[in-house]
């Protein structure tokens, strides 16, 4: 994971009309339904809330993904989400 920190350092989110988002310096879809999104990025994690939101595109290679729906918050953590079950449980 570390070698794509360095391919990639910069995170931008763009939004269009609160319906259009894209987000750069994705390192891991967390989990995502048509309320939440949850990502983890180089700069930490982020909780995307919103009504009707759909993944349009994902490539976690380029650290991209796009987002549509209604985009209503974006709130930020300056820690990642637990990676795997041994995280979760013990977090």
């Amino acid at each position: 994971m570390t070698e794509n920190r360095v391919r990639y350092r910069n995170q931008n989110i763009m939004v269009e009309d609160r319906e259009n988002m894209t987000v750069t310096g994705v390192e891991q879809v967390e989990s995502f339904n048509e309320n939440t999104i949850i990502l983890n990025t180089i700069k930490g994690g982020m909780i995307i809330k919103g009504e009707n939101l759909n993944i349009s595109k994902l490539n976690l290679d380029d650290g991209n993904v796009k987002i549509q729906g209604k985009i209503n918050g974006i709130n930020y953590s300056n820690k990642e989400t637990p990676k795997n079950i041994m995280g979760k449980l013990f977090k």
